[in-house]
């Protein structure tokens, strides 16, 4: 008898696990259990062993899905035992020892980088730390430009920030090299270089899905094609 996985949807930076709604949505109308938790946004370190504790605490098989600064998450945590699959929804896929920016660093920049916020947090008993968000105006064009004003202009208020220093840290594993992978490329990325999907798609040797058209925010803007590719995972591992 086989047991169906628990999908695991992680969000990324500048937004939260409302993104995966319509995801949510079309995996329960195939009776797969799913949960969407809050990313921390914290650092890259911190916030994989968060979705390992997560992972972990599910009784039976696990598909982590990662969006965005959330497959770097998937990346590290998926070496959890009970984790059996990975799947990027237009994501970063790093190896062992690599951060987000020097994956990034291998391509031309995308427009994020130019439209970044900055704010501060406090850090107990040290100096305040960075966080980044997009700015407003640019958010629509940056993060989800297939989708319509009015829901971008909601996006961009709810967004949540990112701890700058995410950008920097190193991932501790890649489970990639031992787990299998699925990716959705998003073909009209803004934040992040579609190159930079591609790339590490075909590095962890993951079975590939490429959206002409999509956004960033393809989980909000093509929920049923998201969940495709998830089901594509379920099946194979389940």
């Amino acid at each position: 008898m086989t047991t169906t996985p628990t999908v695991v949807l992680v969000h990324g930076a500048f937004a939260d696990a409302a993104s995966w709604s319509g995801v949510i949505a079309e995996l329960q109308g195939h009776d797969i259990p799913v949960i969407a938790p809050p990313n921390p946004l914290r650092g890259l370190a911190s916030d994989a062993a968060y979705v390992a504790s997560v992972a972990a605490q599910i009784d039976g098989p696990v598909i982590l899905v990662g969006h965005s600064y959330g497959g770097a998450l998937i990346t590290v945590a998926g070496t959890t035992e009970n984790v059996v699959g990975l799947v990027y929804v237009a994501a970063y896929a790093l190896e062992e020892g690599e951060s987000l920016g020097q994956l990034q660093g291998r391509f031309p920049l995308s427009s994020l980088v130019s439209n970044l916020k900055e704010w501060t947090y406090p850090v107990p008993g040290g100096d305040p730390a960075v966080e980044v968000t997009i700015a407003e105006d640019a958010f629509p064009s940056v993060f989800a430009a297939d989708l319509p004003a009015g829901v971008t202009k909601i996006l961009a208020a709810a967004q949540r920030p990112l701890a700058a220093a995410a950008f920097e840290e190193t991932a501790a594993a890649a489970a990639w090299h031992t787990k299998p992978s699925w990716a959705l490329i998003a073909g009209a990325d803004e934040a992040i270089n579609p190159e930079v999907e591609r790339f590490g798609a075909k590095r962890a040797g993951a079975t590939v899905v490429e959206l002409d058209g999509a956004s960033h925010a393809v989980a909000v803007s093509q929920p049923k094609a998201v969940a495709d590719l998830i089901l594509d995972a379920v099946r194979a591992t389940g």
